[in-house]
């Protein structure tokens, strides 16, 4: 039997135990498991109680809820059946059991439920990928944006655009086809390529977000920087709450880049820790100091964190160092400088939560600026500020994602697509190029067609699907 006509089922809920655990099947054969399971077929889209059989020998497994919804009103578009049951390691095993001895039916791989709904023509590709975002959603920013893809955000507006351009080739290849005729207009390129021009602006216009959806999904990428030793470790563990990272006084301890993912204050931030940024004749601390060079040049922002408790030539020292990594940056990242161990400094233990005089170019523990702080990740002075900003920070980056359409590489490089396309078809000679006008305008329906799957997806299905747990 092959995958198309196969039915298949799996635990579509948590891992047990459980309170409640929600089975599903999904294929041609779904009422006749259902009615081998219940000695019944219920009502459509009604929950009815009964009780669960084995049916090699009529035990009962479990009593629950089952649902039945037949094709094509159902969440893959084939016969769907759903049974809610109790959520313990016995119940689920012997239910799954059960189902496999019926003829036709087989355990579910990865995403195939998804991936019928799409076959089926219930969510196209850019759904599909949104239903995966809100599964993996960490922060509520991410989960209002999935949402949304999910809800057709990119999908619609991609298909309104392949209409539109449906419809320009179809004026051209009138043109083309039916050029002898009399009742055909003798302009019909021009309306063509008026259309084709307000939708490449409309596209590129899309395509100039700086990449906001994206980083939404990935989180905000902010790099604690700074010579060793500088406590880059223990504010790590203060931002994260929790001992991420091995804070030692020998320098050197940090290697290699640790990461910590963050909710602040609803958007999603990744914190990285760096190995100190010093010369080093030790070939693995070159490499770390190396690594680190790197991640702090691709961050949205650098922490610069340097010892408050120094001074002299080791001061003037940390703050070259401070300047000469991002110099000649090629990245728009914001670098923030935090003079860290305030507690060492004289008084500074004792009189940490007391505001500085006015005048003071530095933030202190209650500083206001947002660009230097003086802080102590030790005992907590000044952190709230620090992470007030930031908050505000992270807020500020993510404040145009709520109209940002892309949110994967994949839109991107379709809508690019799009955008050459219709370069190249306003590019041609209105009068001897309609031919390759028409070409060009189908090549970039095709691009919008891949994005919402309609076209040429083989060989994005098994990326976008194989992420997928089993039972969704």
């Amino acid at each position: 039997m092959s995958a198309a006509r196969s039915t298949i089922f799996a635990l579509s809920s948590g891992r047990p135990p459980a309170a409640i655990a929600v089975v599903r099947i999904s294929g041609p054969k779904a009422g006749a498991a259902l009615e081998a399971l219940i000695g019944r077929v219920p009502e459509p889209r009604k929950a009815t109680l009964a009780r669960v059989r084995d049916p090699r020998h009529g035990e009962v497994i479990d009593e629950g809820l089952a649902l039945w919804f037949p094709a094509p009103r159902s969440e893959t578009g084939q016969d769907t059946v759903e049974l809610q049951l109790h959520g313990g390691q016995a119940v689920i095993a012997g239910v799954l059991d059960a189902l496999s001895t019926i003829d036709g039916c087989r355990l579910a791989e990865p995403g195939e439920f998804t991936r019928r709904a799409f076959e089926n023509g219930r969510l196209d590709l850019t759904a599909v990928e949104g239903l995966a975002d809100l599964i993996a959603a960490q922060t509520p920013a991410q989960r209002r944006l999935a949402f949304r893809q999910l809800k057709g955000l990119i999908g619609d507006r991609a298909e309104d655009w392949r209409r539109r351009l449906t419809e320009a080739l179809a004026l051209v290849e009138a043109r083309i086809d039916f050029s002898d005729e009399a009742d055909v207009p003798q302009d019909l390129v021009q309306p063509a390529l008026a259309a084709a021009g307000q939708l490449r602006a409309e596209v590129a216009g899309s395509l100039a977000d700086g990449g906001r959806g994206e980083r939404l999904r990935e989180g905000l990428v902010v790099a604690i920087a700074g010579p060793p030793n500088a406590g880059k470790s223990a504010l790590l563990n203060r931002l994260a709450r929790r001992e991420a990272a091995i804070v030692s006084p020998h320098p050197g301890t940090t290697r290699d880049v640790i990461e910590v993912h963050l909710d602040l204050h609803g958007f999603p931030v990744t914190l990285l820790d760096t190995a100190g940024i010093r010369d080093s004749d030790d070939p693995v601390e070159r490499e770390g100091v190396r690594r680190a060079r790197a991640r702090a040049a691709a961050a949205d922002l650098v922490l610069w964190v340097t010892d408050a408790s120094v001074g002299g030539a080791r001061a003037r020292q940390d703050e070259a160092f401070a300047a000469k990594p991002f110099a000649a940056k090629p990245f728009a990242a914001e670098v923030w400088r935090l003079r860290n161990k305030a507690d060492l400094i004289a008084g500074g233990a004792h009189a940490s939560d007391e505001p500085e005089p006015q005048g003071q170019d530095e933030s202190g523990c209650k500083g206001k600026s947002n660009r230097s702080f003086t802080i102590s990740a030790r005992t907590g002075c000044g952190m709230d500020r620090l992470v007030e900003a930031l908050a505000t920070y992270a807020s500020d980056y993510f404040a145009t994602t709520e109209s940002a359409l892309i949110t994967r590489a994949r839109h991107r490089r379709a809508l690019q697509e799009t955008v050459a396309a219709l370069d190249r078809a306003l590019a041609h000679d209105r009068g001897a190029g309609e031919e390759l006008i028409a070409e060009d305008l189908r090549a970039a329906a095709m691009a919008l067609g891949r994005l919402t799957g309609r076209v040429d997806v083989e060989d994005v299905l098994d990326v976008i699907f194989r992420d997928f747990c089993i039972g969704k």
